[in-house]
């Protein structure tokens, strides 16, 4: 069965529980989850009410009704910040004492959760939670863009994104890149199959990049992930992992047993993502893509 948001959720409910985190008081110290929260970022450094809400996702109302919780209890202390004018807050030495009180009986408690599973449980449930929380922060940076499949209305401006993202990394039409094929300017041809579908990403209707997943010709089973390009304004949204993670997830539907892709060595964040995905270097190029030049060839399992 394939988890999904469903399962998800009541994986993350029952973590809660587990956690305690549904009471009002979090760990031994005394401490609400918020308090904790404030007082983990206060030990780093001294912050400003706006500041803290910002980093912990809350109002400030909220940042500033904990705060004053806490400079009562003598947990954190106030000064006023010569250059805004603004109250900066930091931990007292009652805070930090408390604080470490805190770290130390929590992570008792996760010492022995962790002791329920082997070394590479472990740094599965490690990597499993870095890319789940990455995903939450992409998320947030995505909102105002559409991902969407692409429709003919759109093939001129997808062409133009090809062309001058391809310009920017010097992938020239004579060098036999994408660039160089005579679909581009029809490219909706080419994804009209049942087994193939491009994606495009826009943002108050205009085309900022797209990438899609073919059959790849002269071999059986086996699709490839195409034609990825992306406009500066949305690099570092992470649409490049999201949009081929519903490539893999499409072509898995489509009963492909692989997935080939070619690139070149200039595009080195192109190249960690799709390590990061599960895609391996193969020795010599698959299929008949006719990207001559095009010195990275990489495959993974489906």
């Amino acid at each position: 069965m394939t988890t999904g948001p469903v399962e998800i959720r009541s994986l993350v409910r029952q973590l809660l529980r587990h956690r305690g985190l549904l009471d009002n008081i979090y760990g031994t110290a005394g401490l609400t989850t918020v308090q904790c929260h404030v007082m983990i970022e206060l030990e780093q450094e001294s912050l400003t009410a706006e500041q803290l809400s910002e980093r912990l996702n809350i109002d400030v109302t909220n940042a500033n009704r904990t705060l004053a919780i806490l400079i009562n209890n003598d947990n954190v202390a106030s000064t006023i910040d010569q250059e805004s004018n603004l109250p900066r807050y930091s931990l007292s030495d009652v805070g930090k004492e408390r604080l470490d009180e805190h770290h130390f009986g929590i992570n008792q408690q996760i010492a022995l959760y962790l002791e329920q599973l082997d070394t590479d449980e472990i740094e599965s449930l490690s990597t499993s939670l870095h890319r789940y929380n990455r995903a939450m922060e992409q998320s947030e940076r995505q909102k105002g863009f559409t991902l969407r499949l692409l429709e003919p209305a759109d093939n001129a401006a997808i062409a133009t994104v090809i062309r001058k993202v391809s310009e920017e990394y010097g992938l020239t039409a004579d060098k036999g890149y994408s660039v160089a094929d005579p679909t581009l300017d029809v490219l909706s041809e080419s994804y009209k199959a049942e087994n193939a579908a491009y994606w495009v990403v826009e943002q108050n209707g205009k085309i900022l990049g797209g990438g899609g997943i073919a059959p790849l010709p002269g071999e059986v089973g086996v699709c490839e992930l195409q034609k990825m390009y992306f406009r500066p304004e949305l690099r570092g949204r992470g649409f490049a992992r999201r949009l081929a993670a519903m490539a893999m997830k499409f072509a898995r539907n489509q009963g492909y047993h692989s997935c080939y892709l070619e690139t070149t060595a200039c595009l080195k964040e192109a190249i960690h993502l799709y390590k990061s995905l599960g895609f391996k270097r193969v020795d010599a190029p698959l299929g008949n893509t006719g990207h001559t030049d095009c010195e990275v060839a990489m495959l993974k399992k489906l």
